[in-house]
């Protein structure tokens, strides 16, 4: 039996929208953790081991959001301390950051936290190099350099043109993406990390 005009309009009336594709999106959720260390707040960066993906990049403690976690600040504590190997006795979420969607069906969700000062860290060697403590005095007087990546349209061989008007002459829409580069003594910050930090950083100079 198809539903008549009344109850689909009262399901659209109802209805509350969300982004197209939403379930076939994979979730990460991203921890930026601040920590107060000799009476001065720094930001906390790990360095990617060599056994995982992009290796050597500098990061913020985050993964995918798995079905047990029951919310994506669950997923971010849960992801700083396997990785920081701090006790979540010792993390508080202080609060989130805007999202972000990525061209690559990514949605990451940020947020920022604190990691009190007696914290003791144990790193997880798989994952992580090593562990940058940068003074966020230091952070909020950098302005980073800013390049783009040119993002272009390749159909598959059997793309069906014929379906489309122009066929192979259709004019695709492409567009560019920033990416942003932080240098604090001989590491690189830069991709979906410099993004995120800008955003702390612009967040935080808006309250002066």
């Amino acid at each position: 039996m198809k539903p008549n005009e009344s109850t689909w309009m009262d399901h659209f009336r109802s209805r509350k929208s969300n982004l197209i594709d939403y379930e076939n999106y994979q979730h990460f959720a991203l921890f930026v953790p601040m920590i107060e260390l000799n009476n001065e707040l720094h930001i906390v960066f790990e360095v990617r081991s060599q056994n995982i993906r992009q290796p050597g990049e500098i990061c913020f403690p985050g993964g995918k959001v798995d079905e047990d976690d029951v919310s994506n600040e669950a997923a971010a504590i849960r992801e700083l301390t396997e990785e920081l190997g701090v006790s979540p006795n010792k993390v508080e979420i202080v609060g989130e950051l805007d999202y972000m969607i990525t061209p690559f069906k990514l949605i990451l969700f940020p947020f920022l936290g604190k990691i009190v000062s007696d914290a003791t860290f144990k790193k997880n060697d798989d994952e992580v190099k090593e562990i940058l403590f940068v003074p966020l005095s230091k952070l909020l007087k950098m302005r980073p350099m800013e390049h783009h990546v040119s993002l272009k349209v390749k159909p598959e061989q059997d793309f069906p043109f014929h379906l489309i008007p122009n066929g192979e002459d259709y004019h695709w829409r492409t567009g560019k993406m920033e990416e942003q580069f932080y240098k604090y003594e001989g590491h690189v910050i830069w991709g979906l990390t410099a993004r995120i930090l800008t955003h702390v950083l612009e967040e935080i100079r808006s309250l002066d």
